[in-house]
C-alpha cells in the first residue's frame, strides 16, 4: 500500500512525527474496494478480460492488484492448471494458463476458490500477472507495470530553486529552473532542461522503462569525472498527459550524484525508483 513503502507515514524510510506512537499495523493488511475505472487485458491481440466492476487489492509492502468477476473474464481462453501456491493470508491459489492462437502464457491468472476466513471476498474473482499479459488499458489509455494506486499523487512544480549536480566530482548539470516532481513515498525528483545539462557527458543509452504515473523513460549514461556511470539520467521523450510537464527534461538518479538545492548538498536517498 502507498501509505506503507518509501517515504509514506508508515514507511521504512524518511523522518516522521507524529503525536502518538507510530507503527504500521503488525497484521498484514488487505484492503479490497471497487475500482470506478474500466479495466481491460490483452494477449496476443484478444482481449482477455474487460471489466467495469473489478476490485483493486491493497496489501501491505505490495504493489495493487486488479481482481476481476469470473464473469468478465474470456474462461475460454483459460486452461486450468496443475499448479497452486499457498499464501498465509488469502489461501490456496489456483491457476490458469491464457491460450490465444499458439501463444500461451503459462500460469499467468489466479484465484482463491475458498479463500481463508479473514481473506476479503475474492472467491468468484481472478487476477493475472501483469507481465505475463500484452497490453493494459483503464478506460481507452494504456497504463504499465501496475495499476494506478488511487492513493497515489505525483505533483509537477515548477521552480527557480538553484539546482547543481555533479558527478565523480564534475559539475555536469546546473540550472535555475527546475521542474520538481513530487510523488508519494519516493524522494523528490529535480528534471533539468536540456539546455542546462552539459550535452558532452551524455551517452545514449539503450535502456527503457516504464511508470504507471508518467509513462515510457529512456535513459543516457555519463561519462564524467574519468569514469563511466551506466544508466544515470532518465527522461520521458512523450509522457502521459498528467506528466506533460517534464517531457524531455532530464533527471539524475539522487542516489548516485552529489546533488546540491540552493547551496545544500542533499542526502542520498536509499531508494533507486524513477
Amino acid at each position: 500500500m502507498t501509505l506503507t513503502i518509501g517515504t509514506g507515514p508508515f514507511g521504512d524510510q524518511g523522518d516522521k512525527s507524529f503525536n502518538f506512537e507510530a507503527r504500521a499495523p503488525e497484521d498484514h493488511l488487505l484492503y479490497f474496494e471497487d475500482s470506478p475505472r474500466r479495466v481491460r487485458v490483452m494477449f496476443n491481440g484478444e482481449t482477455v478480460a474487460d471489466s467495469q466492476q473489478v476490485k483493486l487489492m491493497h496489501e501491505a509492502g505490495l504493489l495493487p492488484v486488479y481482481y476481476f468477476p469470473q464473469e468478465d473474464v474470456r474462461m475460454d481462453l483459460l486452461e486450468e492448471s496443475d499448479h497452486t501456491t499457498y499464501c498465509p493470508f488469502k489461501g490456496e491459489a489456483t491457476y490458469c494458463s491464457v491460450r490465444v492462437g499458439d501463444s500461451v502464457a503459462e500460469n499467468a491468472v489466479w484465484g482463491y476458490p475458498e479463500p481463508i476466513d479473514s481473506c476479503p471476498p475474492i472467491a468468484s474473482h481472478l487476477a493475472f500477472y501483469w507481465h505475463k499479459m500484452d497490453h493494459w488499458y483503464e478506460e481507452d489509455e494504456e497504463v504499465f507495470v501496475h495499476p494506478r494506486d488511487p492513493y497515489h499523487r505525483v505533483d509537477i512544480l515548477e521552480s527557480s530553486r538553484h539546482v547543481r549536480v555533479s558527478v565523480n566530482g564534475e559539475v555536469v548539470a546546473e540550472t535555475d529552473r527546475p521542474r520538481i516532481l513530487f510523488e508519494t513515498g519516493l524522494p523528490p525528483r529535480y528534471y533539468i532542461t536540456p539546455e542546462d545539462v552539459r550535452e558532452d557527458v551524455l551517452i545514449k543509452s539503450e535502456k527503457n522503462t516504464q511508470c504507471p504515473y508518467k509513462g515510457v523513460a529512456s535513459y543516457y549514461s555519463v561519462e564524467a569525472g574519468g569514469r563511466h556511470v551506466e544508466d544515470l539520467v532518465w527522461y520521458y521523450p512523450e509522457p502521459i498527459s498528467e506528466a506533460a510537464k517534464i517531457k524531455g527534461h532530464l533527471s539524475f538518479f539522487n542516489e548516485k550524484v552529489d546533488l546540491e538545492v540552493d547551496g545544500e548538498g542533499l542526502e542520498r536517498p536509499q531508494t533507486q525508483w524513477s
